[in-house]
């Protein structure tokens, strides 16, 4: 079914620049990217492809390899994985720091993060909880031996720092996600270890997928400003 589709639409968009082709583009990411990242690229696309329908939807992490391998994303753009399937191809669109966060009038005795051997009255707050930069995280504070409180878990980045801003946890956010909140100070950052430490965004899309006009012009705008 999905060939045939693909070659309606090439058939209807033969002939035709950016300006004038028609047809779809589905993209799965994760919300902090969605909500941070992605608004200059979704203003450059409409600009330069106005008539395709742009279909954009937020996945946990986890999800948006599958949504590339069924078809029901032609991109995925995601945190960096420790392992892909064959199947999809992976390219790095940029780096960036994740920060360990809490509420700005946390006791400054509470907060050290460098000692080990340590029990922390914090829970820890997340909404995705197998990104890889809280993987690395809670490889961190194991092989510290700080111990928390029993996780949170949350269905967006907003909830995620509203709870922190709150006193109720403590919370690794990638830094593009916290930028005006550091800046105003509803969140404090704590130090560790791992501050310094880079980590991946990347887009991916199948193997055998048919790059259609749309498609290369999201790929383009996505290495330009996502």
């Amino acid at each position: 079914v999905n060939r045939i589709l693909q070659s309606a639409e090439q058939i209807n968009n033969y002939g035709k620049n950016l300006s004038e082709i028609e047809g779809t583009l589905k993209i799965a990411l994760p919300d902090s990217i969605l909500i941070y990242a992605m608004q200059p690229f979704i203003q450059a696309y409409f600009h330069e492809a106005p008539n395709i329908q742009l279909v954009i939807n937020s996945l946990p992490s986890g999800e948006i390899n599958q949504a590339v391998m069924d078809g029901t994303a032609d991109i995925g753009i995601n945190c960096e994985k420790k392992h892909y399937p064959e199947t999809i191809i992976h390219k790095s669109l940029g780096t960036y720091k994740a920060i360990l966060i809490t509420a700005p009038f946390t006791d400054d005795n509470l907060l050290d993060f460098i000692t080990p051997h340590q029990r922390k009255p914090f829970s820890l707050i997340c909404n995705e909880p197998d990104a890889y930069y809280q993987l690395e995280f809670n490889k961190y504070i194991s092989e510290k031996d700080i111990i928390l409180n029993t996780d949170m878990k949350v269905q967006s980045i907003e909830a995620v720092k509203k709870c922190v801003m709150n006193n109720l946890g403590i919370a690794v956010v990638p830094s593009y996600s916290i930028e005006e909140e550091l800046k105003i100070g509803s969140l404090r950052p704590v130090k560790t270890e791992i501050d310094n430490k880079f980590y991946n965004s990347i887009y991916l899309y199948h193997k055998n997928k048919w790059i259609s006009p749309q498609m290369e012009l999201a790929l383009k705008l996505l290495k330009k400003y996502v």
